[in-house]
């Protein structure tokens, strides 16, 4: 949305020409900015072997190692013995319970992956058997889980133990390259050429010996100049089992898309049972207390009548309180749906518009009226923004659109020119961070198949859009 017109503009004063003329630094600073980005690299380069990252990175490389050479022992133990045995009667629950052991061995990987990678990945849904023995049989043969953990142990047996050993070989060698030198000449080995000539050499490559000290530093110098490459090699490898992990050990697109459902659902009965308590609560506490307050004054001017005496104050009273408890009722009506809605969004938002405290500027453009869902999701959000604006943010406008976007959603974008600072809300899989009601409005728009997405910098402004389906959740 583009800045409504009358906003202030911002000038900037000219420098003082003496001030720049006898300024001492340059004012053209782009060499040295390249020399501290060379410096930046460099220093990350050498410094690469000594954090705590490489060593973590090593470290589960070695443990892969280890799972990869046990991972090979139980895929022969399931594709070959338990295939075997599963032709008889109790080989066939022995390989399901193989099969689901693949669960287990994907929970290790997910915690080495956090303990050194520093990545937590999700899980995937637990499994669910059906009823009965061989009910328990389908649901352990059709687990998709299972099957993906147990291509990724297939996959562990070449990338974790045949590759891992050779990197760790590697590593090992480029370390021992690298202080070779001293064994060379502590313990000075030998070694006879085809001329039958003694040869103070550790390394020789065809008829080239390493047997002088100049050769000797040369080899532990290649090895040191291996040794910063190490790392980025570690982190390469490291790399792969982590796209391997991210792709096999957590929730596919159909998962996630049961979770998200799962959470919309209970989003939506946690908000459907806070608005019966809401209406419960200020239906006893308010109206009802009003309407006995006003059956007792009827009752007492009835008294008073059947005496002779002068009724009308009490009359006057339950008029009042009647007058009083119309206007709570429609409050509550408004709050369950306001009744503007039935003209369409536009009008609803109007209303909204006009009775919020801070000045709104609404836009609507809208081909198609959205279903009545749709509409009060995106007024009832409007809403709650307003009043967050209103409450948090030190805004002093508002702008608030409605538009297409595509042809089947709608784009409803509420912006204010705030101190910012707001954070996305949550999504099922724990990736973002909770921002109060903001997770709320998140949860109600994936029960309808949309999305909320918030962009506030610290410092403003803040844009909160919520993508909305024109027709629903399909």
């Amino acid at each position: 949305m583009s800045e409504p017109a009358g906003e202030p503009t911002l000038v900037l004063p000219m420098p003082d020409q003496e001030a720049v003329m006898s300024h001492q630094e340059p004012l053209y600073q782009g060499p040295v900015e390249e020399r501290r980005g060379t410096q930046g690299v460099w220093r990350t380069i050498l410094l690469a072997p000594f954090q705590a990252r490489t060593w973590k990175e090593l470290a589960y490389l070695f443990a892969a190692l280890v799972l990869g050479s046990m991972a090979f022992g139980y895929v022969l133990f399931v594709f070959g013995g338990g295939l075997y045995i599963s032709v008889f009667l109790i080989g066939i629950p022995v390989l399901a319970l193989t099969l689901l052991g693949g669960r287990i061995w994907g929970r290790v990987y997910r915690a080495l992956t956090r303990g050194l990678l520093d990545t937590n990945l999700p899980e995937p849904p637990p499994f669910t058997p059906r009823r009965g023995f061989f009910g328990w049989l389908r649901s352990a043969f059709t687990d998709l889980a299972s099957w993906r953990a147990m291509a990724y142990l297939v996959i562990q047996v070449l990338v974790g133990a045949v590759i891992g050993y050779i990197a760790l070989v590697f590593v090992a060698m480029t370390a021992f390259t690298a202080i070779s030198v001293i064994p060379w000449a502590i313990f000075r080995p030998m070694n006879v050429d085809a001329d039958g000539v003694e040869r103070h050499s550790m390394f020789q490559f065809g008829s080239f010996y390493i047997d002088t000290w100049p050769r000797a530093l040369m080899m532990s110098a290649v090895g040191l100049v291996l040794c910063f490459t190490l790392p980025w090699l570690i982190r390469g490898l490291c790399m792969v089992h982590l796209a391997l992990s991210a792709m096999l050990l957590t929730p596919t697109n159909r998962d996630r898309r049961m979770i998200e459902l799962q959470e919309s659902r209970r989003a939506a009965v946690e908000d459907s049972a806070s608005t019966l308590r809401r209406l419960e609560r200020d239906l006893h506490d308010g109206t009802q207390a009003r309407l006995v307050s006003i059956a007792m004054a009827l009752g007492r001017a009835e008294e008073r009548i059947a005496t002779g005496g002068d009724a009308s104050e009490l009359i006057a009273q339950a008029r009042s309180g009647s007058k009083e408890a119309l206007t709570e009722l429609r409050e509550l009506v408004r709050g369950i749906h306001p009744p503007a809605l039935d003209l369409g969004l536009e009008p609803a938002l109007e209303t909204l518009a006009a009775r919020c405290a801070v000045p709104v500027e609404l836009r609507v453009l809208l081909p198609n009226r959205p279903s009545q869902a749709i509409e009060g999701i995106a007024y009832f959000s409007v809403a709650e923004l307003l009043t967050n604006v209103v409450k948090h943010s030190g805004a002093n406008r508002v702008w608030v659109a409605v538009l297409p976007s595509g042809s089947d959603s709608i784009a409803v974008s509420v912006r204010d020119n705030g101190h910012g600072g707001a954070l996305q809300p949550i999504t099922p899989n724990g990736e973002t961070v909770v921002a109060g009601g903001l997770s709320g409005l998140a949860a109600r728009a994936r029960a309808v198949d949309g999305t909320l997405t918030v962009d506030s910098p610290f410092g403003g402004p803040t844009v909160v859009t919520l993508i909305l389906p024109i027709a629903g959740p399909k």
